[in-house]
């Protein structure tokens, strides 16, 4: 068995540690562990004595975690600070179980001192139980016992009279009345199995009820390892085994565009790819279609990946065309089903559906796809189905799996209050549940591009010949749940394959692409060689076209629109000295824009373009040697190169990456949702370039 861990400090400091900071240490170390809870599940409090600053009198509090939060990463501002005394009164005025969701607008008047997080709906569970520190965890070891059959009569013989065993009953005022007295009644338990739903544990000291949460789990835990039985899930289906790694990736990449498109019926959703052991064993057994219909238990794994997933019920070598019409079969299955539950379960007080779309559906022999309004929220859903197989694996191992009841599922799905929080949530941002891949964005104009996008709210695939630079910049974006980076010369159709499987299995599928890689070499016509030639067209107009065709694709497959664009240059149309082989390239780059807006807008793919100029400071192209060559043929000094072509223009103004990016932004925005074909100027007014 486990036991808490103290801090890590000398004795003597950590006996001077505050009430606060002994929580958010106990809270941090059980999060840190998904044994013990999934991300952003659960949440633990403390009980302590403070001076009140109004009337310098000692004041009991309660510190619990807010809504929302994760404890492996809480800290003090996301705690919920509440006056005991005044929370304590509340149940003097609860007026039952069913008006118990007025109690949490109640919590708001027990609030202590400036700032904190809002109390969430568990807070009574822990102000009402009488101890200082109340865990409350979402283990899958726990949740096996919670969701087994007969989950009462199983807590009794895993844990004794230690434990006790609550009735399901939604999270709220009542929940926290059932809890407090069963402490009270039971003075020898140290905590309780929440039928449905996961444990909560208590102790005198943060210590000892960390001690007693990890008994709980651990005991869990331990008895399902000792007494389950070896294949709980079934015998092996044949056909439905995992497909080799390389294989399983290139499938999901195939169907990954196709999946998106269909959760994305209601609304765009951003996507998430998991061939986790976990889930293709899971898929391989027997029982999955009957285990994958019952659907999730806990409120917080089917709140994430709603009542029950869409699960293809053909083998792993069924071919990707197969594959494809019977998913849309079953989407459009699964959306009448979701209708039908609603219908079942709805009253006119219910808030209307928020969509009809599955947010897991898994593959046999190659994983999972889940899918929410962001990539952490889509990660975050496939973590949870993940914590949803093991919990039916532990159910199914000693007993049978047993979720709540549909009706149950729909109340809280539907909640007033969950639909309260979701309102509360702050506007999408213009780009949000947008994949974006930029090439050449390690540095210049691609790095100012992809870090607009970012800010806009947008996944971005960083794809540069620099691997290490690409990286670098996705990690200062935000990391894997905002952008990642790839390796991708775009003269090379093979790589830019790889770069956009990439993008489809890290965030679903693909929005918008940006064409900027490129280079330049400044010679008079005499002096330039095939060689430059061949260079220049390679890396813009060939590598242009391949990363559009194969972009292309994947949107058409999507059936969700897109944004194609274009970085190409005032010289795509203003003839300038010593510059045939780029102004060339940059030629055929503006026509391809034309060419593809005519082509692609049946499938609503915009493609459009952005001719900069002088982009000077922060240029990748200006510092690998063309702004020398481009200073020498306008005889100016290489530092001044930037002052001289504002100095030519009719606005007098430098043009940096940034303005290139803004135009960016606003081209593939729903701003000018109905354009196509453009060519936009970014160069502070150059008249020998005006489009004409």
């Amino acid at each position: 068995m486990r036991t808490a861990q103290a801090a890590s400090k000398p004795d003597g400091a950590r006996k001077k540690m505050s009430t606060v900071e002994e929580l958010i240490s106990r809270s941090n170390r059980l999060g840190a562990d998904k044994r013990n809870t999934n991300f952003a599940g659960g949440n633990t409090s403390a009980k302590g004595i403070e001076k009140d600053p109004v009337t310098g009198q000692d004041v009991e509090l309660l510190w619990v975690k807010g809504s929302g939060g994760d404890l492996g990463t809480l800290r003090a501002e996301n705690l919920a600070v509440l006056r005991l005394d005044r929370l304590q009164a509340l149940k003097s005025v609860y007026p039952g179980v069913e008006r118990e969701d007025e109690m949490v607008a109640a919590f708001d008047y027990c609030l202590h001192g400036k700032g904190g997080a809002a109390p969430s709906i568990d807070t009574a569970m822990h102000g009402l139980v009488d101890a200082a520190h109340v865990d409350h965890l979402h283990p899958d070891s726990g949740i096996a016992i919670a969701t087994a059959m007969d989950g009462e009569a199983l807590t009794s013989k895993v844990f004794g009279d230690k434990v006790v065993w609550v009735p399901w009953r939604r999270p709220g005022f009542q929940l926290g009345l059932d809890i407090a007295a069963i402490k009270e009644a039971n003075p020898q338990a140290i905590g309780t199995i929440l039928g449905g739903h996961g444990i909560t544990a208590w102790g005198a000291t943060s210590e000892e009820a960390e001690a007693n949460s990890l008994w709980i789990i651990d005991a869990a835990e331990n008895y399902i390892k000792d007494n389950g039985k070896a294949e709980p899930f079934g015998a092996k289906l044949p056909g439905y085994g995992a497909l080799p790694e390389a294989a399983r990736k290139a499938k999901a990449a195939a169907l990954a565009p196709v999946i998106r498109g269909l959760a994305s019926t209601d609304k765009p959703q951003l996507g998430h790819f998991s061939d986790d052991a976990v889930v293709l064993e899971f898929l391989e057994s027997t029982e999955h279609p009957r285990l994958g219909a019952l659907g999730t238990s806990c409120p917080d794994h089917f709140l994430r990946t709603k009542v029950k997933p869409l699960v293809l019920d053909l083998p792993a070598d069924a071919s990707i065309e197969e594959s494809i019409d019977r998913l849309k079969e079953l989407h459009a299955a699964y959306r009448e089903d979701y209708q039908a539950y609603y219908d079942r379960h709805a009253d006119a007080e219910s808030p209307a559906l928020r969509g009809a779309d599955p947010a897991i559906v898994l593959i046999p022999g190659v994983g999972m796809f889940s899918f929410g309004k962001d990539k952490q929220t889509a990660r975050v859903a496939g973590e949870f189905y993940i914590n949803a197989i093991n919990v039916m694996r532990g159910a199914e191992a000693i007993s049978t799996y047993a979720p709540i009841e549909e009706s149950e599922k729909f109340r809280i799905e539907y909640w007033a209050l969950e639909e309260a929080k979701l309102a509360r949530m702050p506007k999408p941002k213009s780009h949000a549940t947008r994949i974006a891949l930029v090439t050449g964005a390690a540095s210049g104009i691609g790095k100012a591009i992809a870090t607009r996008l970012a800010s806009d709210g947008a996944c971005v695939v960083i794809a540069d010949l620099n691997l290490e630079n690409a990286q670098k910049v996705a990690e200062e974006l935000g990391g894997s749940d905002v952008a990642i980076g790839v390796q991708a010369d775009v003269t090379d159709e093979s790589q830019i394959a790889a770069a956009i499987q990439e993008a489809v299995l890290a965030f679903g599928g693909l929005d918008l692409v940006v064409n900027n890689a490129g280079l330049s070499i400044s010679k008079p016509l005499l002096e330039t060689t095939e060689k430059d030639w061949d260079l220049q067209h390679n890396v813009m107009a060939k590598g242009s076209f391949l990363v559009s065709r194969a972009a292309a694709k994947v949107m058409i497959d999507q059936g969700l629109g897109g944004d194609i664009i274009y970085i190409s240059s005032k010289n795509s149309v203003f003839a300038g000295p010593n510059n045939i082989a780029y102004s060339a390239t940059k030629a055929d780059q503006a026509h391809q824009v034309r060419l593809l807006a005519a082509e692609l807008g049946e499938y609503g793919v915009r493609v459009n373009g952005i001719n900069p100029d002088g982009v000077v400071r922060g240029s990748g192209i200006f510092a690998g040697g063309w702004g020398a060559k481009r200073a020498a043929v306008y005889g100016v000094d290489e530092q001044e190169l930037g002052k001289y072509y504002a100095q030519r223009t009719l606005l007098k103004r430098e043009v940096l990456p940034e303005h290139v990016a803004n135009a960016a932004s606003v081209l593939t925005s729903n701003e000018l949702s109905h354009t196509t074909g453009l060519h936009i100027p970014v160069d502070a007014g150059v008249a020998a370039a005006f489009l004409r």
